[in-house]
């Protein structure tokens, strides 16, 4: 079939790993093949459904808390073999649920960005691109309203090389948000917007501006009046800080 030699790349492609100018020939593959749309999305699915189950996991503050008090010094009782062997079991316990916890939080600190970046490549692999379709911001801004518990403003594009293309509704962490989808150049960028409070952001971000390193795409994140804005794509990093400049400018 035609599509066996897409397919065999599909996974590198969801990953990121693919050269640039392969990326964007996937993508406009991508976008008019509803098979390789439909296993595409599928995978995303399968995906994020793994990294959500393996947090569940993730040994507790209680647990952890039990088994120190198990193996905290009595100077009263004398250190029997069978004492001796107990608590070394218990450290070993102990040793592997801190390590497991801390690697839960190390790879838990950018997890919110990989389903960010997971939900935009879901998005463009889905037959629906938005739910309302207009480049007029003020047709895009209101379908949101009684369908999110927040509002939001969306900047004024003129005289910028960026074009609005519609919004859909979309959620994080069981959290609902708005999701944009903006055009400049022939790529596609994502503005995700979810209430800052409702968020498991990684500790010390904060209200403060943040561009993550470990994602396939670029993407900056920044936080204004309550909100967290997500902005990615496979478009520039310039491009990308530039599109985000514009919402932190909304006034």
């Amino acid at each position: 079939m035609v599509c066996e030699s897409w397919k065999a790349k599909l996974d590198t492609y969801l990953d990121g790993e693919l050269p640039s100018a392969e990326t964007r020939a996937f993508d406009v593959h991508v976008h008019n093949c509803p098979s390789c749309s439909a296993d595409a999305l599928t995978r995303v699915q399968t995906k994020r459904a793994i990294q959500v189950a393996g947090r569940r996991f993730t040994p507790s503050a209680e647990f952890r808390r039990k088994i120190q008090q198990r193996v905290a010094p009595n100077p009263r009782r004398s250190l029997s073999p069978g004492w001796m062997f107990a608590a070394a079991a218990a450290l070993v316990l102990i040793v592997g649920a801190v390590t497991s916890n801390y690697v839960g939080t190390r790879s838990g600190s950018g997890q919110v960005f990989s389903e960010i970046a997971d939900l935009h490549v879901a998005t463009l692999a889905s037959s629906s691109l938005v739910d309302v379709i207009s480049t007029d911001r003020h047709t895009v801004k209101p379908w949101f309203q009684g369908k999110i518990p927040f509002a939001f403003d969306l900047p004024e594009l003129q005289n910028s090389e960026f074009s609005l293309l519609g919004g859909r509704m979309t959620y994080l962490d069981q959290t609902p948000g708005a999701h944009l989808i903006y055009d400049v150049r022939k790529h596609h960028i994502s503005v995700f917007v979810f209430q800052d409070r409702s968020l498991r952001l990684p500790t010390g971000l904060n209200g403060n501006s943040f561009t993550p390193k470990d994602v396939s795409f670029n993407m900056e994140t920044f936080s204004k009046d309550g909100l967290r804005y997500f902005v990615v794509g496979d478009a520039s990093a310039a491009d990308i800080a530039s599109l985000a400049k514009l919402f932190k400018g909304v006034s």
